[in-house]
């Protein structure tokens, strides 16, 4: 009996070896006493475009039936976006996602979203840890009879998602603006909602395919190399914008090809939000993000909390306080003004609203955000290495061992989640382990790339030796 653990975003595993219908169906009937404990009846399930996920899905939908909890169930891949808007829109009690979101190709995975239109909490996902059972024995009913005894009903979320959007921007001068924009979709399930509302654009991996070509689907820098060149080829293209596979994260770049990360997405996001359309609200930030926000903030007069990492952590503050906008270094973002919750698709949308309203391109724009806090520099390694040496290395960072990282000398140590490593004001250093992925991640910041990297070399050298 495979005991399961929900991680930074939901439970995730390797197909086939941890990730069976089985176990998934463990995981559902603890989601179904769940509602049924808080005296609820309904649900919304979808798949994103990960192999098996109609599968799983329409696993989790059977364990719904027999326990007598009604189920919308989407038609086809959706992003978990979609499911989240689809909660709040369908009145469902929770929401179910199988998605392994960015995690590598051989893995799926279970989100749960609840009533509000965003991740659960950590003690209601606590709660529903503590209710899975070793087994399942239920008598299944089939999608037809659930379907006729009126316990499941088949939903368009992506139709419901694009009408939302339609009514919430003003795409006329998104598409009239001559803005060209290249998207990538890494095989992902933001690809067929992008193709109906963008017009000019340049499509890149927007084909179904499980495997995503053996790319893990996340939209950084190294894995979206296609897109920096597509860019680079045609000086008619504005703009990239790429969405991992649930498409819940974004990655940009401007139009010399030059990524932007989510770090300069939300400072972007902050000035528009902010100066242009007098917004205001307490900003949240990971941990892992950088303090350039914080320094926007003051400049603003806006209020900015730091939380662990992990969207979760973000969103249990955004369902209770005014929160303008939330965001992870992973390129996770929300916003005032739509569900508690990341939406690549959504903050995409933003930022080419941003540029078509002020006629300035996304280098200008950056532009106008490095006269308030400057320019600056972030990237971050993944290692993966042992499992003991990875618990040696944690084991030394909570003991204090590290006090400078090669020619690094480290004047000051946070650790709200994992251990942050100070150097002066415009370089650090942060390590922690993945809460999603068997690897170390190291984080850092300088004025420069070539900084950058000379601080994850050297941290890389003094932690391996």
């Amino acid at each position: 009996m495979t005991k399961i653990k929900f991680g930074t975003d939901g439970w995730r595993a390797i197909i086939a070896q941890e990730y069976t219908v089985d176990n998934v169906m463990r995981v559902a009937q603890a989601t179904a006493k769940h509602i049924k404990n808080n005296e609820g009846n309904k649900i919304v399930i979808g798949h994103d475009c990960r192999f098996g996920g109609k599968m799983f899905a329409e696993a989790v939908t059977r364990v719904m039936g027999a326990n007598g909890i009604r189920v919308n169930l989407a038609q086809g891949p959706v992003s978990t976006p979609m499911v989240s808007l689809g909660v709040v829109k369908t009145k469902s009690d929770i929401g179910v996602v199988i998605t392994a979101s960015h995690n590598p190709p051989s893995y799926n995975g279970y989100k749960l979203k609840s009533a509000y239109g965003g991740p659960t909490i950590p003690v209601d996902i606590a709660k529903v840890e503590a209710l899975i059972p070793d087994s399942v024995n239920l008598e299944l009913p089939t999608l037809e009879e659930m379907h006729d005894n009126g316990l499941l009903n088949y939903i368009n979320l992506e139709d419901l998602y694009v009408k939302h959007v339609q009514d919430n921007f003003d795409l006329e001068a998104i598409n009239n603006s001559g803005i060209k924009v290249a998207y990538d979709a890494m095989y992902g399930a933001g690809q067929d909602a992008i193709k109906r509302i963008l017009s000019n654009t340049v499509l890149l991996h927007c084909e179904h395919n499980p495997s995503f070509y053996g790319q893990a689907p996340e939209p950084i820098h190294r894995n979206l190399s296609v897109l920096s060149e597509t860019i680079k080829k045609d000086a008619s293209i504005a703009c990239g914008l790429a969405n991992d596979g649930d498409a819940d994260r974004i990655g940009m770049y401007d139009e010399d090809g030059n990524f932007v990360d989510s770090h300069r997405l939300l400072l972007l996001l902050l000035l528009y939000l902010h100066k242009y359309k007098n917004l205001s609200g307490k900003v949240i930030i990971t941990f892992s993000v950088t303090e350039k926000v914080k320094k926007l903030c003051e400049k603003f007069g806006l209020p900015c909390q730091v939380t662990k990492i992990g969207f979760k952590y973000i969103a249990e503050i955004m369902i209770t306080e005014d929160v303008l906008i939330g965001g992870e270094e992973s390129g996770g973002i929300a916003c005032k003004g739509h569900i508690p919750e990341r939406d690549g698709i959504w903050m995409g949308l933003l930022i080419l609203e941003f540029m078509a309203k002020t006629g300035k391109s996304l280098k200008e724009l950056l532009q106008e955000v490095y006269e308030y806090v400057g320019d600056f520099s972030f990237d971050r390694d993944d290692l993966r290495i042992e499992e003991a040496q990875k618990i040696d290395i944690i084991n030394k960072c909570k003991d204090k061992f590290y006090t400078s990282f090669g020619q690094y000398e480290v004047k000051e140590l946070e650790t709200i989640d994992g251990y942050k490593y100070t150097f002066n004001d415009n370089e650090w250093v942060m390590i922690r382990p993945s809460g999603t992925e068997p690897v170390l991640r190291v984080y850092a910041q300088s004025p420069t790339m070539e900084g950058v990297r000379s601080i994850l070399d050297a941290t890389q050298k003094t932690l391996l030796g």
